[in-house]
């Protein structure tokens, strides 16, 4: 359901090369009819990390504050390229993401926290009784998406567990759970809201264990981002989007049956399992798009903080020569939720 590759520093050279799919420069266009252009990058095939977007495009709620937004379908070219380069206003994006990108020096931030709950787990097949915890992964085989944090975040898993922190890994040709089930891996990490439900449903059940109960700091799984440069040239564009995307997630998470229609009539072809669809829905709406104190969208600096300290300890995080960092960097940098709705009363 997601991209979870590995971020990687740009040239000059292929960022200038970026073109045809999103916008020239950081300042909105003007269109036509006096509607003003905003393009947002996906990270993967539309899905209900999403639902929220086509929520408000299908409303009209993007037409009524002035905004023709162009959906870009995720490409070979990461999301958080397209916003680092100026090449796309907003995109789908994760705190992983994000925290190693603006480590390195780019200009990326997080504007909207679509998921305020951790949307991965580690997770085995359901009938493996010699997998009673973390600690017995240990020797076993992870199958991942060649990300460079997962190791250090599976280890630190392993190893609040009581065990050593040792284990193979091969990188994901199929779903996840399918390559448990075919005995290509013992382990993985999926998206509980989506291969979690479709393990269920496709009859090959998932034991997760979940990674706040093993030392690991909670994680905005799904953000929106954009570049401090289009939101220093926009500001009030940027304002007029996210209160447009506030709506449509707040609708969903008060109307999820609706909203799974909405997502679905945007994108028939890709989502053919209508009730695989409807279930994430109602999962993401009742666990994952509300804050603690009912809020949607926002996000706190201890979050940031505290993910970034981790990858710091872990040594994932480098300069923008590829250098480690030798000190934990200033998270409070990272995101920002000055565009919000409530940020602009």
């Amino acid at each position: 359901m997601r991209r979870r590759t590995a971020l990687l520093a740009v040239s000059t050279a292929v960022a200038l090369a970026l073109t045809g799919c999103a916008s020239q420069d950081s300042t909105s266009a003007a269109a036509e009819d006096g509607t003003t252009t905003v393009t947002l990058a996906l990270d993967w095939t539309p899905n209900t990390n999403h639902t929220g977007i086509y929520v408000a495009q299908r409303k009209g709620w993007f037409k009524d504050a002035g905004i023709d937004l162009k959906v870009v379908p995720y490409g070979t070219t990461a999301p958080e390229t397209l916003i680092a380069n100026h090449k796309a206003d907003f995109g789908i994006s994760y705190q992983e993401g994000i925290t190693t990108a603006r480590a390195a020096g780019q200009d990326i931030k997080s504007v909207y926290a679509v998921t305020q709950k951790t949307n991965v787990t580690v997770s085995v097949r359901a009938d493996r009784d010699d997998i009673k915890s973390p600690k017995d992964l240990d020797g076993k085989t992870y199958a991942g998406f060649g990300a460079p944090y997962e190791k250090a975040l599976l280890q630190k898993v392993i190893q609040a567990d009581g065990g050593k922190g040792d284990f193979k890994q091969i990188t994901l040709s199929t779903s996840a759970y399918a390559a448990l089930y075919a005995g290509k891996a013992d382990f993985a990490m999926p998206m509980p809201t989506w291969e979690g439900l479709e393990a269920k449903e496709t009859g090959k059940p998932l034991k997760d264990f979940a990674l706040a109960d093993y030392g690991v700091p909670a994680i905005y799984s799904t953000l929106i981002a954009s570049s401090g440069q289009y939101l220093k040239n926009n500001p009030e564009i940027a304002k007029k989007f996210l209160a447009a995307v506030n709506r449509g997630y707040e609708y969903a998470a008060d109307h999820p049956d609706q909203a799974a229609d909405l997502l679905i009539a945007a994108n028939k072809s890709t989502l053919t399992n209508t009730e695989l669809v409807k279930e994430s829905e109602r999962l993401l709406a009742k666990e994952y798009y509300r804050a603690k104190d009912g809020t949607i969208g926002t996000q706190s600096a201890e979050r940031w903080q505290a993910f970034a300290d981790f990858d710091f300890r872990s040594g994932l995080l480098t300069d923008e020569n590829g250098r480690k960092l030798t000190e934990a960097p200033d998270a409070s940098e990272f995101f920002t939720d000055d565009y919000l709705p409530a940020a602009t009363k």
